[in-house]
Protein backbone atom coordinates (compact mmCIF):
# COMPACT_ATOMS: atom_id res chain seq x y z
CA UNK A 1 0.00 0.00 0.00
CA UNK A 2 1.11 3.20 -0.71
CA UNK A 3 0.24 7.32 -0.59
CA UNK A 4 -0.83 10.04 -3.06
CA UNK A 5 -0.43 12.67 -0.38
CA UNK A 6 1.88 10.92 2.54
CA UNK A 7 2.08 14.56 4.36
CA UNK A 8 -1.18 14.27 5.93
CA UNK A 9 0.17 11.39 7.59
CA UNK A 10 0.99 13.87 10.12
CA UNK A 11 -1.98 14.73 10.81
CA UNK A 12 -1.96 11.38 13.34
CA UNK A 13 0.21 13.19 15.34
CA UNK A 14 -2.72 15.05 16.78
CA UNK A 15 -4.27 11.73 18.28
CA UNK A 16 -1.67 12.04 21.01
CA UNK A 17 -1.66 15.11 21.63
CA UNK A 18 -5.34 15.10 21.75
CA UNK A 19 -5.17 12.17 24.33
CA UNK A 20 -2.50 13.79 26.63
CA UNK A 21 -5.12 17.05 26.59
CA UNK A 22 -7.78 14.46 27.77
CA UNK A 23 -5.83 13.27 30.72
CA UNK A 24 -4.31 16.73 31.58
CA UNK A 25 -8.03 18.13 32.00
CA UNK A 26 -9.46 14.91 34.01
CA UNK A 27 -6.26 15.17 36.23
CA UNK A 28 -7.17 19.19 36.72
CA UNK A 29 -11.00 18.28 37.41
CA UNK A 30 -10.10 16.01 40.08
CA UNK A 31 -8.51 18.97 41.94
CA UNK A 32 -11.25 20.59 42.26
CA UNK A 33 -13.77 17.47 42.96
CA UNK A 34 -15.39 17.12 46.23
CA UNK A 35 -13.30 15.17 48.55
CA UNK A 36 -15.45 11.89 50.28
CA UNK A 37 -14.46 11.05 53.59
CA UNK A 38 -14.64 6.78 52.15
CA UNK A 39 -13.60 6.14 48.92
CA UNK A 40 -15.84 3.02 49.31
CA UNK A 41 -19.18 4.78 49.07
CA UNK A 42 -17.65 6.32 45.71
CA UNK A 43 -16.93 3.01 44.54
CA UNK A 44 -20.39 1.68 45.07
CA UNK A 45 -22.22 4.52 43.79
CA UNK A 46 -20.37 4.20 40.30
CA UNK A 47 -21.78 1.81 37.72
CA UNK A 48 -20.00 -1.54 37.15
CA UNK A 49 -18.97 -0.45 33.91
CA UNK A 50 -17.84 3.11 34.44
CA UNK A 51 -14.60 2.51 32.69
CA UNK A 52 -15.69 1.20 29.50
CA UNK A 53 -18.18 3.57 29.53
CA UNK A 54 -16.40 6.38 30.40
CA UNK A 55 -13.11 5.47 28.01
CA UNK A 56 -14.64 3.58 24.74
CA UNK A 57 -16.02 6.81 22.94
CA UNK A 58 -12.74 8.31 23.53
CA UNK A 59 -11.04 5.10 21.69
CA UNK A 60 -13.34 5.06 19.14
CA UNK A 61 -13.28 8.82 18.52
CA UNK A 62 -9.52 8.74 18.23
CA UNK A 63 -9.94 5.82 15.95
CA UNK A 64 -12.67 7.66 13.25
CA UNK A 65 -9.91 10.59 13.36
CA UNK A 66 -7.15 8.00 12.61
CA UNK A 67 -9.32 6.56 9.58
CA UNK A 68 -10.00 9.95 8.32
CA UNK A 69 -6.35 11.22 8.54
CA UNK A 70 -5.76 7.91 6.76
CA UNK A 71 -7.89 8.93 4.53
CA UNK A 72 -6.73 12.40 3.24
CA UNK A 73 -3.27 11.06 2.50
CA UNK A 74 -4.83 9.10 -0.55
CA UNK A 75 -3.95 5.45 0.60
CA UNK A 76 -3.85 3.01 -3.01
CA UNK A 77 -3.03 -0.40 -3.76
CA UNK A 78 -1.21 -2.18 -6.07
CA UNK A 79 -4.15 -5.46 -7.14
CA UNK A 80 -3.68 -8.39 -10.05
CA UNK A 81 -6.71 -8.03 -11.93
CA UNK A 82 -7.83 -10.49 -14.50
CA UNK A 83 -7.12 -9.00 -17.97
CA UNK A 84 -9.59 -8.58 -20.81
CA UNK A 85 -6.42 -8.38 -23.35
CA UNK A 86 -4.01 -11.54 -22.73
CA UNK A 87 -1.68 -12.72 -25.10
CA UNK A 88 -0.63 -16.13 -25.24
CA UNK A 89 1.89 -17.64 -27.75
CA UNK A 90 1.99 -21.60 -28.08
CA UNK A 91 5.30 -22.81 -29.10
CA UNK A 92 5.12 -25.84 -30.69
CA UNK A 93 7.73 -28.37 -31.17
CA UNK A 94 8.08 -29.51 -35.40
CA UNK A 95 11.23 -31.34 -35.47
CA UNK A 96 11.45 -34.52 -37.07
CA UNK A 97 11.11 -36.72 -33.78
CA UNK A 98 7.65 -35.01 -33.96
CA UNK A 99 6.49 -37.40 -36.82
CA UNK A 100 7.05 -40.88 -34.16
CA UNK A 101 3.87 -43.02 -34.18
CA UNK A 102 3.69 -43.62 -30.41
CA UNK A 103 1.21 -41.74 -30.20
CA UNK A 104 -1.04 -42.14 -33.09
CA UNK A 105 -1.17 -41.42 -35.97
CA UNK A 106 2.01 -39.44 -34.39
CA UNK A 107 3.04 -36.91 -32.37
CA UNK A 108 2.28 -34.25 -34.34
CA UNK A 109 -1.15 -34.58 -35.38
CA UNK A 110 -1.94 -35.46 -31.97
CA UNK A 111 -0.46 -31.84 -30.75
CA UNK A 112 -2.16 -30.36 -33.11
CA UNK A 113 -5.55 -31.62 -31.88
CA UNK A 114 -5.36 -31.09 -28.80
CA UNK A 115 -4.26 -26.95 -29.49
CA UNK A 116 -7.22 -26.70 -31.71
CA UNK A 117 -9.20 -28.08 -28.85
CA UNK A 118 -7.71 -25.70 -26.61
CA UNK A 119 -7.86 -22.42 -28.70
CA UNK A 120 -11.84 -22.98 -29.16
CA UNK A 121 -11.87 -23.25 -25.39
CA UNK A 122 -10.47 -19.93 -25.05
CA UNK A 123 -12.22 -16.19 -24.04
CA UNK A 124 -12.74 -14.51 -27.08
CA UNK A 125 -10.94 -11.61 -25.75
CA UNK A 126 -7.68 -13.87 -25.47
CA UNK A 127 -4.95 -13.32 -28.42
CA UNK A 128 -3.11 -16.52 -29.39
CA UNK A 129 -0.36 -16.90 -31.44
CA UNK A 130 1.75 -19.81 -33.33
CA UNK A 131 5.32 -19.98 -33.04
CA UNK A 132 6.55 -23.27 -34.74
CA UNK A 133 10.45 -24.04 -34.41
CA UNK A 134 12.82 -27.00 -35.69
CA UNK A 135 15.97 -25.70 -36.35
CA UNK A 136 14.75 -22.10 -36.32
CA UNK A 137 11.59 -20.00 -34.98
CA UNK A 138 9.06 -18.96 -37.39
CA UNK A 139 6.14 -16.56 -36.10
CA UNK A 140 3.62 -18.80 -38.63
CA UNK A 141 0.70 -16.69 -37.00
CA UNK A 142 0.96 -13.25 -34.83
CA UNK A 143 -1.55 -12.80 -32.04
CA UNK A 144 -5.06 -12.99 -33.18
CA UNK A 145 -8.78 -13.40 -31.49
CA UNK A 146 -9.40 -15.10 -35.41
CA UNK A 147 -10.07 -18.64 -34.32
CA UNK A 148 -10.40 -19.65 -38.08
CA UNK A 149 -6.50 -17.77 -38.74
CA UNK A 150 -5.29 -19.63 -36.03
CA UNK A 151 -6.68 -23.06 -37.11
CA UNK A 152 -5.60 -22.72 -40.45
CA UNK A 153 -1.89 -22.03 -38.75
CA UNK A 154 -1.88 -25.26 -36.85
CA UNK A 155 -3.21 -27.54 -39.90
CA UNK A 156 -0.62 -26.60 -41.86
CA UNK A 157 2.43 -27.32 -39.57
CA UNK A 158 5.21 -29.21 -40.77
CA UNK A 159 8.33 -30.68 -39.71
CA UNK A 160 11.87 -29.85 -39.71
CA UNK A 161 15.02 -30.64 -38.84
CA UNK A 162 16.96 -29.46 -35.55
CA UNK A 163 15.59 -28.55 -32.10
CA UNK A 164 15.80 -24.51 -31.43
CA UNK A 165 13.84 -24.12 -27.73
CA UNK A 166 15.39 -21.01 -27.00
CA UNK A 167 15.02 -18.98 -30.56
CA UNK A 168 11.57 -20.34 -29.91
CA UNK A 169 11.45 -18.60 -26.33
CA UNK A 170 13.13 -15.05 -28.30
CA UNK A 171 10.49 -15.42 -31.33
CA UNK A 172 7.79 -15.64 -28.79
CA UNK A 173 8.87 -12.43 -26.65
CA UNK A 174 8.46 -10.49 -29.48
CA UNK A 175 5.48 -11.66 -30.79
CA UNK A 176 3.98 -10.67 -27.23
CA UNK A 177 6.82 -7.50 -27.24
CA UNK A 178 4.42 -6.36 -30.48
CA UNK A 179 1.08 -6.73 -28.65
CA UNK A 180 2.07 -5.41 -25.37
CA UNK A 181 4.29 -2.28 -24.45
CA UNK A 182 5.24 -2.83 -21.48
CA UNK A 183 6.95 -5.83 -22.52
CA UNK A 184 10.56 -5.29 -24.36
CA UNK A 185 11.70 -6.77 -27.68
CA UNK A 186 14.46 -9.63 -26.71
CA UNK A 187 18.02 -8.89 -27.27
CA UNK A 188 19.93 -11.51 -29.83
CA UNK A 189 23.06 -10.39 -27.58
CA UNK A 190 22.51 -9.95 -23.86
CA UNK A 191 26.13 -9.79 -23.20
CA UNK A 192 26.44 -6.40 -25.44
CA UNK A 193 23.27 -5.13 -25.90
CA UNK A 194 21.33 -3.65 -22.79
CA UNK A 195 18.26 -5.40 -21.30
CA UNK A 196 15.16 -3.79 -20.25
CA UNK A 197 15.27 -2.75 -16.44
CA UNK A 198 13.78 -6.20 -15.14
CA UNK A 199 10.47 -6.45 -13.50
CA UNK A 200 10.10 -6.42 -9.40
CA UNK A 201 10.01 -10.46 -8.09
CA UNK A 202 6.94 -11.60 -8.63
CA UNK A 203 5.46 -9.46 -11.25
CA UNK A 204 4.18 -10.69 -14.04
CA UNK A 205 3.47 -9.85 -17.70
CA UNK A 206 -0.29 -11.03 -18.11
CA UNK A 207 0.60 -12.68 -21.22
CA UNK A 208 2.23 -16.44 -21.35
CA UNK A 209 3.98 -18.71 -23.48
CA UNK A 210 2.99 -22.44 -23.78
CA UNK A 211 6.55 -24.45 -25.04
CA UNK A 212 5.77 -27.59 -26.23
CA UNK A 213 8.67 -30.06 -26.98
CA UNK A 214 9.81 -33.77 -27.89
CA UNK A 215 13.50 -33.34 -27.69
CA UNK A 216 16.38 -31.49 -26.34
CA UNK A 217 17.56 -28.39 -28.10
CA UNK A 218 20.62 -28.54 -30.48
CA UNK A 219 20.39 -25.40 -32.35
CA UNK A 220 19.85 -21.64 -31.71
CA UNK A 221 20.67 -19.64 -28.32
CA UNK A 222 20.77 -21.66 -25.41
CA UNK A 223 17.15 -22.42 -23.94
CA UNK A 224 17.96 -20.89 -20.27
CA UNK A 225 19.74 -17.91 -21.52
CA UNK A 226 16.68 -17.06 -23.81
CA UNK A 227 14.60 -18.10 -20.27
CA UNK A 228 15.98 -15.19 -18.60
CA UNK A 229 14.99 -12.70 -20.87
CA UNK A 230 11.54 -13.66 -20.27
CA UNK A 231 12.07 -13.70 -16.16
CA UNK A 232 13.83 -9.93 -17.12
CA UNK A 233 10.93 -8.80 -18.64
CA UNK A 234 7.95 -11.11 -16.03
CA UNK A 235 6.58 -13.51 -19.15
CA UNK A 236 5.79 -16.93 -17.48
CA UNK A 237 6.85 -19.78 -19.79
CA UNK A 238 4.30 -23.00 -18.91
CA UNK A 239 6.62 -26.03 -20.66
CA UNK A 240 5.26 -29.60 -21.74
CA UNK A 241 7.55 -32.11 -22.40
CA UNK A 242 5.91 -34.62 -24.89
CA UNK A 243 6.60 -38.51 -25.77
CA UNK A 244 6.20 -41.51 -24.27
CA UNK A 245 9.47 -43.54 -22.77
CA UNK A 246 10.20 -45.71 -25.53
CA UNK A 247 9.30 -43.81 -28.40
CA UNK A 248 8.41 -45.05 -32.22
CA UNK A 249 9.09 -45.16 -35.87
CA UNK A 250 9.25 -41.53 -37.74
CA UNK A 251 6.51 -41.55 -39.94
CA UNK A 252 6.69 -38.03 -41.23
CA UNK A 253 5.04 -39.25 -45.02
CA UNK A 254 4.47 -35.65 -46.70
CA UNK A 255 5.02 -33.10 -43.87
CA UNK A 256 9.22 -32.88 -43.80
CA UNK A 257 10.35 -29.98 -45.21
CA UNK A 258 13.01 -31.72 -47.74
CA UNK A 259 13.56 -27.75 -48.75
CA UNK A 260 14.99 -27.31 -44.85
CA UNK A 261 12.46 -24.72 -44.17
CA UNK A 262 12.81 -25.17 -40.31
CA UNK A 263 16.50 -25.23 -40.23
CA UNK A 264 19.80 -26.87 -41.39
CA UNK A 265 21.86 -29.56 -39.62
CA UNK A 266 21.72 -33.54 -41.31
CA UNK A 267 18.74 -34.47 -39.37
CA UNK A 268 18.74 -38.17 -37.99
CA UNK A 269 19.71 -39.61 -41.21
CA UNK A 270 17.97 -42.59 -43.23
CA UNK A 271 14.60 -42.07 -45.64
CA UNK A 272 12.38 -38.63 -45.19
CA UNK A 273 9.49 -40.75 -44.55
CA UNK A 274 10.35 -43.32 -42.56
CA UNK A 275 13.46 -42.12 -40.40
CA UNK A 276 13.86 -45.35 -38.15
CA UNK A 277 13.21 -45.76 -34.49
CA UNK A 278 13.31 -42.64 -32.08
CA UNK A 279 13.61 -42.98 -28.66
CA UNK A 280 12.38 -40.10 -25.99
CA UNK A 281 15.10 -38.02 -25.56
CA UNK A 282 13.25 -34.77 -23.56
CA UNK A 283 15.66 -32.46 -21.60
CA UNK A 284 12.97 -32.31 -18.85
CA UNK A 285 15.58 -30.56 -16.24
CA UNK A 286 15.86 -27.80 -19.17
CA UNK A 287 11.95 -27.61 -19.19
CA UNK A 288 11.50 -27.89 -15.84
CA UNK A 289 13.88 -24.99 -14.87
CA UNK A 290 12.75 -22.81 -17.47
CA UNK A 291 9.21 -23.15 -15.94
CA UNK A 292 10.40 -22.67 -12.61
CA UNK A 293 12.70 -19.81 -13.28
CA UNK A 294 9.88 -17.77 -15.11
CA UNK A 295 6.96 -18.72 -12.52
CA UNK A 296 5.75 -20.97 -14.98
CA UNK A 297 5.06 -24.74 -14.45
CA UNK A 298 6.56 -27.85 -16.89
CA UNK A 299 4.01 -30.67 -17.45
CA UNK A 300 4.66 -33.87 -18.81
CA UNK A 301 2.22 -35.74 -21.44
CA UNK A 302 2.87 -39.85 -22.71
CA UNK A 303 -0.58 -39.87 -24.43
CA UNK A 304 -3.34 -38.13 -26.66
CA UNK A 305 -5.52 -38.14 -23.61
CA UNK A 306 -2.58 -36.49 -21.47
CA UNK A 307 -1.61 -34.05 -23.55
CA UNK A 308 -5.53 -33.00 -23.66
CA UNK A 309 -5.62 -32.94 -20.03
CA UNK A 310 -2.22 -30.41 -19.55
CA UNK A 311 -3.89 -28.15 -22.48
CA UNK A 312 -7.21 -28.15 -20.47
CA UNK A 313 -5.22 -27.56 -17.29
CA UNK A 314 -3.21 -24.82 -18.39
CA UNK A 315 -3.82 -21.60 -15.90
CA UNK A 316 -4.47 -18.83 -18.33
CA UNK A 317 -6.80 -17.50 -15.66
CA UNK A 318 -3.12 -16.09 -13.87
CA UNK A 319 -3.17 -13.52 -17.21
CA UNK A 320 -3.18 -10.63 -14.77
CA UNK A 321 -2.58 -6.99 -14.82
CA UNK A 322 -1.37 -4.90 -12.29
CA UNK A 323 -3.50 -1.77 -11.62
CA UNK A 324 -3.67 0.85 -9.08
CA UNK A 325 -6.93 1.36 -7.12
CA UNK A 326 -7.30 4.26 -4.32
CA UNK A 327 -9.09 3.07 -1.53
CA UNK A 328 -9.11 6.14 0.80
CA UNK A 329 -13.03 5.48 0.55
CA UNK A 330 -12.53 2.41 2.80
CA UNK A 331 -11.00 4.71 5.57
CA UNK A 332 -13.77 7.59 5.24
CA UNK A 333 -16.41 5.21 5.89
CA UNK A 334 -14.62 2.81 8.54
CA UNK A 335 -13.77 6.71 10.09
CA UNK A 336 -17.12 8.10 9.79
CA UNK A 337 -18.68 5.44 11.25
CA UNK A 338 -16.12 4.80 14.36
CA UNK A 339 -16.94 8.74 14.46
CA UNK A 340 -20.87 8.07 14.77
CA UNK A 341 -21.13 4.93 17.27
CA UNK A 342 -18.66 6.98 19.66
CA UNK A 343 -20.94 9.91 19.37
CA UNK A 344 -24.39 7.81 19.95
CA UNK A 345 -22.54 5.69 22.88
CA UNK A 346 -21.55 9.43 24.49
CA UNK A 347 -25.08 10.39 24.21
CA UNK A 348 -26.71 7.53 25.86
CA UNK A 349 -24.03 6.96 28.10
CA UNK A 350 -23.52 10.91 29.12
CA UNK A 351 -26.76 12.01 28.06
CA UNK A 352 -26.53 16.53 28.27
CA UNK A 353 -28.05 17.87 31.12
Amino acid sequence: MGFHWPWFLLLLGLIPLILAAYFWMQRRRRRYALRYSSLMLVREALPQMSRVRRYLPLALFLLALAGLALAMSRPYAVVQVPTGQATIILAMDVSRSMCSIDIRPNRLEVAKSAALSFIQKQNSNTRIGIVAFAGFAELVQPPTTDQEALQAAISALTTGRRTAIGSAILKALDAIAEMNENVAPSVRNPAIEAQPTPVPEGTYAPDIIVLLSDGASNAGPLPLEAAQQAVVRGVRIYTIGYGTENGGIMDCGDQLQMDNWFGGGQGFGGDPQFGGWFRRSIDEPTLREIAAMTGGEYYSATSADELNNVFRGLPTYLATREETSEISVIFAAVGALLALIAMALSLIWHPLP
